[in-house]
């Protein structure tokens, strides 16, 4: 016996998976369509990007993502102002071109801006222990 097949149809596969970004605008839109909504997310962002931005600030001289925090933190905000938009353009600019430049150094050009680096971070290390804590290395050192 012949057993029937169900017919096949094709059928045009389901549009790709929206990326986060598109999602994320979409999102904006709405949230900003309400004038409530808009008011909290500009409150939003202006908080949250500043905690961000502080915290980089307070970790630049310390050993860790400092500047990072400081560049996510005007992303943040970027997302809301039109002035850390332009800010965020401008520090990616210089960023590149720094980054480009020290590419174009020799090696022991690049040894020496490590090592200045590495002493203004010891510096600061120090200083902030001193001061913050009142252990003063040289002392320690000395005995």
């Amino acid at each position: 016996m012949d057993e029937k097949r169900p017919l096949r149809v094709d059928v045009p596969s389901a549009p790709a998976r929206a990326s986060w970004r598109t999602r994320s605008r979409a999102t904006l839109r709405i949230i900003r369509s309400n004038p409530t909504g808009r008011i909290a997310l500009r409150i939003s962002v202006a908080l949250v990007g500043a905690l961000v931005v502080v915290i980089g600030l307070v970790l630049i001289p310390l050993p860790g993502p400092g500047w990072a925090l400081v560049i996510l933190g005007l992303a943040i905000w970027a997302i809301e102002f039109v002035w850390a938009k332009h800010l965020l353009r401008f520090t990616r600019t210089q960023l590149g071109r720094w980054t480009r430049w020290i590419g174009r150094q020799s090696w022991p050009v690049r040894i020496m801006l490590g090592l200045v680096g590495l002493a203004f971070v010891g510096l600061v290390v120090w200083l902030s222990l001193k001061y913050s804590f009142g252990i003063d290395l040289w002392a320690v050192l000395q005995n």
